[in-house]
């Protein structure tokens, strides 16, 4: 059966040059870094040279840089210590944001430790930034907003720097995630400003189970894992040697030969947009997501015309792997937070959202394979209505 992978923002193939510079550390350096000995010097050496590299891409300083399994790990640490550490005691953040902030900041508010005030969102997906500035000049309150740089579901770029900016000016932290830019973007985390960041490896080609988190110098936010006091003691346990390396690694390469895979990618994009409204020409898009501009360029959130909640077993069967936007509870599609948010329940039960997601390895042959799929379902719903 043919195989089209179009999940590039759920994770991405690791690269072979990723693989090699892994396994030669798997092979040749095994010493637990935190051993005194030449063994665990050698290892050790291994995560400081990654951490000054990623640093140096990022312009920050290698102490702002700590070493995580994933972006949810990160992302729970910074939040969770904001609050117990940091005396937050409002957040100001949106239900647009990716689960793993959304539950830590419910659990927090579950638990009477913070305030939390979920932003407006416009139909076009936007935040409200007028609300934002109107809240951030209560300074009662020590507060935390906490915005993703992309939207993992319909792809809308949020104004970082901008928010970064009326953050400082207000004394209010602010958190950003940043696991669907790092390595797509050629980004400045000094420029931008932002206290907090998160990066994910198996976003940007490589390994699953490696990450890490930004936090700006002086934030002083606590450990989430206790125990040995690794990663200058943010974050103990004995690190991933070889998952540390290939994530630098994968950011290299993805930074190398950025304008390369941005090109390429924007131009798929583009051509899934037109071949989708030439073949279905009542589809739409979701928030930004047409807008290659306003969007991440690697992610388009369709919204076909016709309610279909077996589309994801109908795309598998024809071998294509993408996003339905939706989570799957007791075996029952579940509407996304995402799409209750920007559409009422009437009109959700007129259409079927669908997120593809794109990568330098992404082929226009892949494309009408989807086209083709998606315009034999459209039709048949056409037949079914008619």
């Amino acid at each position: 059966m043919q195989r089209v992978y179009l999940d590039n923002a759920a994770t991405t193939a690791i690269r072979p040059e990723v693989v090699d510079e892994m396994a030669n550390v798997m092979k040749n350096v095994f010493g637990n870094p935190s051993s005194t000995h030449v063994f665990g010097r050698e290892a050790k050496a291994l995560i400081e040279m990654s951490r000054k590299n990623i640093a140096q891409r990022l312009n920050v300083s290698p102490a702002e840089i700590y070493f995580t399994s994933c972006g949810t790990e990160s992302n729970n640490t910074i939040i969770r210590s904001c609050v117990n550490d940091l005396d937050v005691t409002r957040i100001i953040t949106t239900d647009m944001e990716h689960k793993c902030v959304q539950e830590s900041i419910k659990d927090l508010e579950h638990r009477g430790k913070v305030e939390v005030i979920r932003l407006n969102v416009q139909k076009n997906g936007d935040i409200d930034y007028i609300q934002l500035e109107d809240l951030l000049k209560d300074q009662s309150k020590k507060t935390l907003v906490s915005l993703m740089h992309a939207n993992n579901e319909i792809g809308n770029l949020t104004d970082v720097k901008y928010i970064s900016k009326i953050c400082q000016e207000n004394n209010a932290l602010f958190h950003t995630d940043t696991v669907q830019t790092v390595g797509h973007y050629d980004l400045d985390f000094q420029d931008l400003g932002m206290d907090f960041a998160s990066c994910s490896a198996h976003k940007i080609h490589g390994p699953k189970g490696a990450g890490f988190l930004y936090a700006k110098k002086a934030s002083h936010i606590k450990a989430l894992i206790a125990g040995g006091g690794q990663e200058r003691g943010l974050r103990s346990g004995t690190e991933n040697v070889y998952g540390i390396v290939g994530l630098s690694k994968s950011l290299d390469l993805a930074l190398d030969e950025l304008n390369t895979h941005v090109n390429h990618i924007k131009e798929i994009k583009q051509y899934t947009i037109d071949q989708l409204k030439e073949a279905i020409p009542s589809v739409s898009f979701n928030g930004l997501s047409e807008d290659l501009n306003k969007s991440l360029y690697a992610l388009l959130s369709i919204k076909l015309p016709f309610h279909d909640t077996l589309i994801g077993f109908e795309l598998e069967l024809a071998g294509i792997a993408v996003s339905q936007g939706s989570a799957c509870s007791s075996g029952a599609a579940k509407v996304s937070l995402v799409m209750q948010t920007l559409y009422t329940e009437e009109e959700i039960n007129q259409m079927t959202p669908l997120r593809v997601s794109f990568s330098y390895e992404t082929t226009k042959e892949d494309i009408n394979i989807l086209v083709d799929t998606l315009k034999k379902i459209a039709e048949k719903h056409q037949l079914q209505n008619a």
